[in-house]
């Protein structure tokens, strides 16, 4: 992950490389031509993610928290990880979707094993990494875990740069079913062919892992263009953005820029490949209720992972019934996987449209303005790009209570809260 200050962007993308590792990124970027040209590999086809994977991740809230001594709670530790799992098994989140938990970076020891292995700190992780994913597994959960395809991780911990087959294989020892790859401390020219040979090496282990991918990000960032095809083509998900932060500036920041190139992004989502605009932060420190709506409402919207990343054991309940929603997952996990449009602006008013499943469409009224009064707008089913030859039944879509028909010549009319969301299903009657 990447902090959103240009001197973090600048240290990370400017770091010099010596003469050395040069000469072996030229040996590995050859070598992994030849893998790639042998005519029995094949792209990414591993049967997973077949709609946006959800689950919870340690990073927004948990960050590189390793001081156990004075915060045991709350450092990135076994115990944190194990805490986390009983309430997704206990508490309903694995029972409507939830289902991987994720260690993000900083679980690491220093250094590797006298064999190159990647170890775990010994004091964090005392029972090892293989038994930690064991006991999420018995929680009839799934197990992720962190690495970076650089010679270090965005924390400083040992990075997977020339022992990527080692650690493919480690993950798949350990029992690892999720793998999120950062891209810190890369040669961003570097980055197709390290993406690549860690989909070949995971492929090879036979071992089914979502492999999650920052490839996107440090080139857009790095104002290098993407190849897309081949990112869906690696990777089950990747981050096309900044890291979120606990804000509602960061939140619309991100759906603005999925507004700005919702053309380009939602040609290559859908089953297997999900571009993911981050976590979901629901249930900490920063956003309001209206806006925790919205930002769930639109990672529906956009075919998102739901990845949350929060402090389960404290959690407003009216967070937690947001995010248990089982009304706003269906619609992210509709099994179309289209992602959704935005269709254009009225007076500060986003309007977004997904196709459903069943001949029904999903329209979302995001309010970016701050002005604190709830905003009217008044839209034609031709405004939101449903024929209007037609009738339509609209049903909001968090509580599925309210149903009303909007026939020809028929308007659309509502209230919007100031960063807030109105989001309706219409299905054509």
């Amino acid at each position: 992950m990447l902090s959103t200050t240009d001197e973090r962007v600048d240290e990370i993308f400017n770091e010099e490389t010596t003469e050395k590792n040069n000469k072996m990124k030229s040996f590995l970027i050859i070598g992994l031509f030849v893998i790639l040209l042998k005519p029995d590999i094949n792209a990414l086809d591993n049967g997973l993610a077949l709609t946006p994977p959800m689950g919870w991740l340690t990073w927004e809230r948990f960050r590189c928290n390793t001081d156990c001594e004075r915060d045991p709670e709350n450092c990135i530790s076994e115990r944190l990880i194990k805490e986390m799992a009983d309430i997704m098994a206990s508490e309903g989140y694995r029972d409507v979707g939830y289902e991987y938990v994720i260690i993000d970076d900083c679980w690491l020891a220093q250094q590797r094993d006298q064999d190159g292995r990647l170890l775990p700190d010994p004091n964090r992780f005392p029972s090892g990494i293989k038994n930690l994913a064991e006991y999420v597994h018995r929680k009839g959960l799934k197990f992720g875990i962190y690495e970076d395809s650089g010679k270090k991780t965005c924390g400083g911990f040992p990075g997977s740069e020339f022992y990527m087959q080692t650690d493919a294989k480690t993950f798949a020892d350990w029992g690892v079913d999720y793998l999120k790859f950062d891209g810190c401390y890369s040669n961003l020219n570097d980055f197709q062919a390290g993406y690549e040979a860690m989909e070949f090496f995971l492929n090879r282990t036979r071992k089914k892992i979502v492999y999650s991918c920052e490839w996107p990000f440090y080139k857009i960032v790095g104002g290098l263009s993407v190849d897309f095809a081949a990112v869906r083509n690696t990777c089950n998900l990747w981050r096309n953005y900044f890291d979120i932060q606990d804000s509602w500036s960061s939140v619309i920041d991100i759906i603005n820029f999925w507004g700005n190139n919702s053309e380009l992004f939602s040609q290559y989502a859908g089953p297997g490949g999900w571009n993911d605009p981050d976590m979901i932060i629901l249930g900490n420190f920063g956003l309001s209720y209206d806006e925790e709506r919205t930002h769930l409402a639109m990672w529906a919207m956009m075919a998102a992972p739901l990845i949350m990343s929060n402090d389960l054991r404290h959690i407003r309940s009216q967070s937690k019934a947001l995010l248990q929603n089982r009304n706003i997952i269906s619609i992210n996990q509709d099994k179309l996987g289209i992602q959704a449009i935005l269709l254009r602006k009225v007076n500060g008013i986003q309007i977004w449209s997904r196709n459903l499943s069943h001949n029904r469409t999903a329209l979302a009224f995001v309010n970016e303005n701050s002005d604190g009064m709830p905003r009217y707008l008044k839209v034609t089913l031709d405004d939101i790009k449903l024929p209007p030859t037609r009738s339509y039944n609209f049903t909001e879509a968090f509580e599925m209570k309210i149903n009303f028909i909007i026939a020809k010549g028929h308007y659309l009319e509502m209230y919007v809260n100031p960063h807030g969301v109105q989001l309706f299903i219409a299905k054509r009657m």
